[in-house]
């Protein structure tokens, strides 16, 4: 970057503030002494615990998950403060270090106990029982403090729904399950805490979270943001497009939308502000671009690995199938951004505001280790061979030069911070796993699938628009992977009982899940980006979401043509899909801005919006008017643009 500062950025206290504030995961204390390098050292372990089982591959699946649970839930207690807004926070409270204790001898219970648990086939002894109920009990409460409230209470409804079975009304009834069992259920078998999404935590996950760690000690974040302004910056509203530029690539080492939102936004914002766009315009830009970043291959969110397990398919082929919906999503916010800038006549940024073009692209080999995970990804590696050679690669490739090596002391901290992130994803895949033990041994799944459809009387637009608001209600007050968990189980097979691929369902609802973070009232990304850009947090919300608009359509796309996830689909005609689809957000852009080549009347944004959702609905008929239409409105702008009668329009 060039010596004289563009913008002002947050400081790194001030960044703090906000994610603590709308990020439950980054409320952490900030503990000294002799318990602070007890928690530096068990974080440590954790990590080093991990990359060896994920390197050997002999931990035995029960034994693994026990511990990554011990770890999580003792580091939990020791870091989270049981409320948020506790006095001192370079403290830990003695009764946290009882639950820490306890924890850890939870975690160490089915590697000491394993043989014994296993003869006993499901029946509990008296040890067994306390052991099992410490553990729900712990891990409800270090989901509450590390991931929040509503994801808690969830799993606590599921668990009541499962023990008054006989009590519920209409078909929702079921034999119900007694406490014993319940227990058993939950910490004795594979379909409870100890399930698919623990699994899927402990061993996807927790590596590509080491990944991005040892990304940002390479310097990468920066890089992102350099990059960005050298290839946007200069355009008609450039802040803009650096920002979406930006939060898209840092969207491969950060998989939460508010922590993405706040690194990412300390930076865009106050440019986009400076330029002259709205304090809430801004926001919503990084808020929507943001969240766009877990739906963003090659690394998308931590849900997209569970989707793995769920489906049965390899991630390679969800990286894939999401690649031209998010190219469409993100499309779309940079065609809105253009037509804001040119409906406010801002312009790019100077010459002398730009970063330096050939440092910047002497940088370039700091995005080798993602190219390498593409690579690898294709050629069949398997999912955690792909993360491990990329953290490997991360490191050779950071010795290129001197400013971005990674020395040991470096590759010490990105243990730690890799192991200090993963600790709110166990904690929400361990309740997860709740819930779906519950679905499991209830059939809940199934009995609300089927009510679903026959809510929707079997139609299947008016089943997608339902699943649409549950996955979005359900997102507001969980995380991603959560709602993710929960909507799979209970809203996809509704879907997949129409016909729908299970590619096409399970993707419908991560879709809808991430863009909660971005839909009012409750609308966390974007009220972190009213943080930092100053502005009102519902107008933010709402911009966002008009911001995001392909997110809402794109999805119901790939449910009506799977062939945009490239299922069973030829290259011309997905050739034409996304090329009528990518037609159809500029004329939403378009109408929803009020600006093409010049301000639109009331009548003609209804008429460009029409245009595009009919080009975007993947049909033949409905393709051919939207042309018709999308062509008359650019003949009518591009030869009224100038007209006297039209002048009336541009003021």
């Amino acid at each position: 970057m060039t010596d004289k500062p563009v913008h002002e950025t947050l400081s790194e206290e001030e960044q703090q503030k906000i994610l603590e504030k709308y990020d439950p995961e980054s409320a952490t204390r900030k503990v000294k002494g002799a318990l602070g390098w007890i928690i530096f050292f068990g974080l440590l372990a954790f990590s080093i615990f991990q990359l060896y089982a994920s390197i050997t591959q002999s931990v035995p699946r029960q034994i693994l998950l026990s511990i990554h649970l011990g770890f999580a839930l003792s580091l939990i207690f020791l870091l989270f403060p049981a409320r948020r807004k506790a006095g001192r926070k370079d403290r830990v409270a003695w009764y946290d270090v009882i639950l820490a204790i306890i924890s850890v001898g939870i975690g160490a219970y089915w590697p000491l106990m394993i043989e014994t648990i296993v003869n006993r086939v499901g029946t509990l002894t008296t040890l067994d029982l306390t052991v099992g109920t410490l553990a729900v009990l712990l891990t409800l409460e270090a989901t509450r403090r590390a991931v929040g409230l509503p994801i808690t209470i969830i799993a606590l409804l599921f668990m009541a729904y499962a023990y008054f079975g006989p009590s519920m009304p209409g078909f929702l009834a079921h034999r119900g399950l007694n406490f014993e069992s319940l227990i058993n259920t939950m910490f004795f078998t594979s379909q409870g805490i100890l399930g698919t999404p623990l699994y899927v935590s402990a061993t996807f996950i927790f590596l590509f979270l080491l990944f991005g760690a040892f990304l940002v000690k390479t310097g990468v974040g920066q890089y992102f943001n350099d990059l960005a302004l050298s290839i946007a910056g200069r355009r008609i509203g450039g802040p803009a497009k650096v920002a979406i530029f930006s939060s898209a690539l840092q969207g491969t080492i950060s998989g939460s939308s508010v922590a993405n939102v706040v690194t990412s936004g300390s930076f865009t914002i106050p440019m986009m502000k400076k330029l002259g766009y709205r304090k809430e315009f801004a926001g919503a830009v990084e808020a929507a671009a943001s969240t766009g970043g877990q739906i963003m291959p090659p690394v998308m969110g931590a849900a997209a690995f569970l989707m793995v397990e769920f489906i049965g398919i390899t991630y390679w082929e969800i990286a894939k199938a999401a690649a031209i919906p998010a190219i469409l999503y993100f499309s779309g916010i940079w065609i809105m951004t253009h037509f804001e800038a040119k409906r406010a006549g801002l312009k790019g940024l100077s010459k002398e505001e730009m970063p330096d073009r050939k440092e910047v692209l002497g940088k370039i080999y700091l995005l080798l280790p993602i190219l390498l995970i593409i690579i690898l990804l294709m050629t069949g590696v398997s999912v955690m061979r792909a993360a491990l050679w990329s953290i490997i690669g991360t490191i050779v490739v950071s010795a290129i030069r001197k400013s971005t090596r990674i020395g040991f002391k470096q590759m010490v901290e990105a243990l730690v911070d890799g192991a200090r992130t993963a600790l709110s994803v166990a904690a929400a895949t361990a309740s997860a796993g709740i819930i779906v033990g519950v679905v499991t041994k209830t059939g809940l799944g199934l009995k609300l699938a089927n009510g679903l459809v026959g809510l929707a009387n079997e139609q299947l637009l008016l089943t997608l628009f339902f699943t649409m608001l549950t996955s979005i209600v359900l997102g507001m007050g969980s995380p991603t992977t959560a709602n993710y968990v929960i909507t799979s189980t209970i809203a996809a097979p509704a879907i997949i009982l129409l016909g729908v691929p299970a590619l096409s369902a399970h993707m419908f609802v991560f879709y809808f899940g991430i863009v909660a973070d971005i839909t009012p009232p409750v609308a966390l990304a974007a009220f972190a980006a009213s943080g930092v850009s100053g502005g009102e947090p519902i107008r933010t919300g709402v911009n966002a979401s008009k911001l995001a608009i392909a997110a809402f359509i794109i999805p119901y796309m790939f449910v009506l043509s799977p062939e945009l996830l490239m299922i069973d689909t030829t290259i011309p005609y997905l050739i034409w899909v996304v090329f009528t689809a990518f037609t159809g957000m500029i004329g939403i852009g378009a109408g929803i801005i009020g600006f093409w080549y010049r301000k639109l009347y009331w009548f003609e944004r209804i008429i460009a919006v029409v245009a595009g959702l009919m080009l975007m609905y993947p049909e033949g008929m409905s393709d051919t008017i939207g042309l018709v239409l999308f062509a008359a409105m650019v003949a009518t702008q591009i030869f009224t643009k100038n007209k006297g009668k039209y002048k009336l329009a541009e003021s």
